[in-house]
């Protein structure tokens, strides 16, 4: 319990900051209109997936309106591939006819989480990829696991609990950071089996790794 309480956290991720402040997320869309689609889709599913369906996608609906003035119907065909899809369809033409044009697409976390299927975790990768001021962590399925494995946070599969402590032990000024940085962490270096000790670049502070190599 001493080292939740007397680690300079933020000294501690200053390297993994540094590693990956200027990555762009996996997803690869090419606007912001394109982002909140595939982060909306990505839930339960991998980024991959949406990356290889996104193309034909965003042919036949390339901007939120286009979307708008469709269907649940028209737009299923293009993400059958996707899990939850009927849902998911739902939810986007939703969005599209509430906010009708790209140009509307808020970068708020209060805004966003009113949109449908955008928790706390896709409005902070929007807003991070929006490059505006964080205002919450990241924290997807990578952080869930990559933080208590490193000990600043006790397990838990609640994001936003996790998020929240992380809040109240990081400063403000690196939220909009460390989030997507852990999320690296935990898809290159700190997988669920078998994680590159070697290669962490946190691995002198890291409880897993200490227990993993002791």
């Amino acid at each position: 319990m001493e080292l939740f309480e007397t680690t300079d956290w933020p000294a501690v991720f200053r390297p993994l900051i540094e590693k990956y402040k200027n990555k762009k997320h996996p997803l690869e869309y090419q606007n912001l209109y394109q982002l909140l689609v595939m982060v909306v889709l990505s839930a339960q599913d991998s980024d991959a997936n949406i990356n290889k369906i996104a193309p034909s996608l965003f042919e036949t609906f390339p901007t939120l309106q286009s979307l708008a003035d469709s269907s649940v119907e028209e737009l299923i065909p293009y993400i059958t591939k996707v899990r939850n899809y009927n849902t998911k369809a739902s939810w986007l033409i939703e969005i599209a006819t509430t906010l009708k044009t790209d140009d509307n697409i808020p970068t708020t976390l209060e805004e966003l989480i009113t949109l449908k299927g955008i928790g706390r975790k896709s409005a902070n990768v929007i807003m991070r990829e929006a490059e505006v001021p964080a205002q919450g962590i990241i924290c997807d399925l990578h952080v869930i696991r990559v933080a208590p494995r490193i000990g600043i946070v006790k397990e838990s599969n609640d994001g936003n609990k996790i998020e929240k402590e992380l809040m109240q032990i990081l400063p403000k000024e690196i939220w909009g950071d460390i989030g997507m940085a852990l999320s690296f962490l935990g898809r290159e270096t700190c997988r669920p089996t078998n994680p590159k000790h070697s290669e962490c670049v946190v691995s002198e502070y890291c409880h897993y790794c200490k227990l993993q190599n002791s």
